[in-house]
């Protein structure tokens, strides 16, 4: 058995990805480093029986994991992680959007236009406040609350023409009563000196638009992390004066706090999809029915670590601290008994 593990440079990445390496290397399981810009990479791969790259939202990231990965998975048949299943649609909600949808499981009602006449229709006749959406991007950066029509209509007018980087739409903090203006201009006053540097958000979206069903009420989301027949939960609160949970680091742990019919669900998703590890992020829709924001296969590995235990499929609780990349490669190397390492 031998596993190799893609390098990351970013130092947040980095320390997620060396959790990998300190549990194959303590369980004394052969492991090495590989890197897609070393001329013998292919030649290492195809000494592996197991590759794992933790790619993230970053551009280059992405570049290199839609580029090898598929390569590495079904024409040398290596098991990966994550591998296509899991990932392909990973920071994406126009993707999640359209397989969950098309699939009956139950997610945020969207308005996804690739036409900008098709969306200036739709505004017309649209009820307001609605969520506007970049397709990409995390810790609620890059999403909006559009109380208006002219607002989403400059929205429109914006993603047609030049379009927005990822988290260069919105500050942190309150949207709901901050004129859409004013955004633009703190927003493009610190972003125009943040241009000047190495910025791994170059990808500019545009030629669409996103537009998510506003769900009033949810003081908080709740994250559902399943990773195999393991269900780790948690509340996540909006910040002060806000409608947005995501990356606001207020967190709940408290199991008796969670409803069981997200777990439920996450479980049916990821058995149907056959997802190696999947985040979920769920409220309750204005008829108090659950429903899906989006998904991410991979998240903040602490969180995790942080919950009290996890659920099974049959919903019985198991005390304990996992980390998440434990659990991962105990499915992915199919070793139940890997020895867990203290970080």
């Amino acid at each position: 058995m031998k596993v190799g593990i893609h390098v990351v440079d970013d130092p947040r990445h980095k320390e997620f990805v060396n959790k990998y390496y300190r549990i194959l290397e303590e369980n004394g399981i052969p492991v090495i480093w590989l890197d897609i810009n070393q001329t013998d990479f292919w030649d290492q791969v195809k000494r592996l029986d197991y590759f794992i790259y933790r790619w993230s939202h970053w551009v280059d990231h992405q570049q290199i994991a839609k580029s090898i990965l598929p390569v590495i998975e079904f024409n040398h048949n290596i098991k990966c992680f994550p591998d296509y299943k899991t990932c392909w649609h990973f920071d994406d909600k126009i993707k999640q959007y359209y397989l969950l949808n098309s699939l009956g499981f139950p997610v945020a009602e969207s308005w996804i236009f690739w036409d900008k006449h098709k969306a200036m229709e739709w505004i017309d006749q649209a009820e307001f406040p609605q969520v506007f959406k970049l397709r990409g991007g995390a810790s609620s950066y890059s999403v909006l609350l559009v109380n208006s029509a002219m607002q989403a209509k400059r929205l429109v007018k914006k993603m047609f023409t030049g379009g927005f980087y990822p988290y260069k739409v919105m500050m942190k903090g309150s949207l709901t009563s901050t004129p859409y203006r004013t955004i633009r201009r703190i927003a493009k006053s610190i972003w125009n000196r943040l241009l000047d540097k190495e910025n791994p958000y170059w990808a500019v979206h545009k030629n669409y638009i996103l537009f998510q069903k506003f769900m009033p009420g949810n003081d908080f989301d709740t994250r559902v992390n399943i990773i195999g027949d393991r269900a780790f939960a948690f509340r996540r609160f909006n910040r002060k004066n806000d409608f947005r949970s995501s990356g606001s680091g207020l967190v709940d742990y408290q199991t008796d706090e969670i409803n069981h019919k997200f777990i439920e669900i996450a479980f049916e998703i990821s058995k149907a999809l056959r997802f190696q590890s999947m985040a979920y992020d769920f409220l309750w829709d204005t008829n108090h029915d659950p429903v899906l924001c989006e998904i991410s296969y991979t998240f903040v590995d602490r969180n995790v670590y942080d919950c009290p235990g996890y659920w099974d499929p049959q919903l019985n609780f198991h005390e304990g601290n996992y980390w998440p990349q434990h659990c991962q490669l105990m499915d992915l190397l199919g070793v139940q008994d890997l020895k867990p390492v203290s970080f």
